[in-house]
């Protein structure tokens, strides 16, 4: 990665990870950056670090800029350990005054690692810190994703350090949104979303509301993860933002299933071809093949998901398990559910799966379809039936 500079006397130092491909549990196919920011001031400050992996990359782009012992202040706005990793080497190396940080992000930085001498400076939303010719605000962000997440803020550039917000976990050479395919990139965009931020969707609301308050112009969006935002791209993340927020979604239908024995697929098959009659923009996952982060990529801008599964020793089968768990953690909202599956001698994986959904308060658009063994065309209307509940239940969304 080499070093940018994105406004004037403001440089992205950070680091790329070609490498990476799971971030605990989120598939990272494309890889990802640890971005960190240093402005040249009156007073030098560094913008969150990286990685311990990648202490020495930032090290050798903050030397391109400046002596790292010059650094004045070092603004820790996430403390999670991909933007912290290196921060008590580079502490030890910078010897700052001040060690900027949310209330939340002091006690998260006691607890990560146990340093109760550090220079720490807590700060609050509206708090400033003049650089000379810059200014910083700090705006904290609690739960975007962490407690401790915060943004800074510097009006002179209308530049916003967003943290863990607004990011994607793309490597690459290119360093702005402009310069990728923007499909492509709203895609990533749009997953890391999906994967990280849905279930904090109601502070990103309050979130979009404070910084109207606040009167801040934005022409920039400086990102802990993946290219920045600039010009009218900013406009356009921002506005995906808000809608994604607001859990507005497509006429799109997911059929999600695993299956032993083709059996199940079979249902699977029969549901699809159904829904499709609706109007309805169908897609089959088959979780053998389709990574859970991917699916929840799916999940962001669908109305319904139907959920099939093989019976396994009383149970449902370990990947649609695996997939609740995922999905549960991000509590979507605003989804019509229903479960079905095919069994041998027990068949209690619909039961589960609608146990699972209940626990999600989401609703059930129908009790579900069991088939025992091989599915008859008896058992196919049965199929088409659950089918046609759900497009009345999409229907009633609208």
């Amino acid at each position: 990665m080499s070093v940018i500079e994105i406004k004037k006397n403001v440089f992205s130092v950070g680091a790329v990870d070609w490498n990476i491909r799971d971030f605990h549990g989120y598939s990272t196919s494309l890889g990802t950056t640890y971005n960190s920011y240093l402005i040249k001031d009156e007073k030098i400050a560094l913008f969150d670090t990286v990685k311990r992996d990648f202490k020495d990359d930032l090290l050798y782009h903050i030397g391109q800029i400046v002596d790292p012992e010059k650094i004045d202040y070092i603004i820790v706005n996430h403390v999670e350990m991909d933007h912290s990793g290196s921060l008590p080497e580079l502490i030890n190396i910078i010897k700052p005054e001040k060690l900027f940080c949310s209330k939340n992000g002091h006690r998260a930085l006691l607890e990560h690692f146990h340093q109760d001498d550090w220079p720490y400076e807590i700060v609050k939303t509206g708090d400033t810190l003049n650089l000379g010719s810059k200014t910083v605000t700090f705006i904290e962000t609690p739960m975007l994703h962490w407690p401790d997440s915060m943004f800074s803020y510097i009006a002179e550039d209308k530049l916003l350090i967003s943290s863990d917000a607004f990011g994607q976990h793309v490597a690459s050479t290119e360093k702005y949104a402009d310069e990728l395919d923007v499909c492509d990139l709203m895609h990533q965009a749009a997953k890391y979303y999906a994967n990280i931020l849905t279930v904090f969707s109601p502070n990103i609301q309050r979130l979009l509301v404070k910084v109207a308050e606040m009167g801040i112009e934005i022409d920039m969006i400086a990102p802990d993860h993946g290219v920045i935002w600039r010009d009218e791209k900013c406009g356009e993340i921002l506005a995906a933002y808000d809608h994604w927020s607001r859990y507005q979604s497509a006429d799109k239908v997911l059929v999600i299933y695993e299956s032993m024995w083709k059996s199940t697929e079979k249902m699977a098959n029969a549901i699809a071809s159904e829904l499709s009659k609706g109007g309805l923009e169908v897609k089959m996952l088959n979780l053998k093949v389709n990574h859970r982060s991917d699916i929840m990529t799916e999940v962001l801008d669908a109305k319904a998901m139907i959920l099939g599964s093989s019976t396994l020793n009383n149970n449902m089968l370990p990947v649609m398990a695996d997939f609740l768990t995922y999905f549960k953690g991000l509590r979507p909202k605003n989804k019509v559910m229903a479960a079905f599956g095919s069994y041998g001698w027990s068949g209690e994986a619909v039961k589960h799966i609608n146990q699972a959904i209940e626990g999600i308060n989401l609703p059930l658009a129908h009790p579900g379809v069991r088939v025992k063994n091989v599915p008859t065309e008896e058992n196919f209307e049965e199929c088409r039936e659950l089918a046609r509940a759900v497009v009345a239940a999409v229907k009633e969304l609208e």
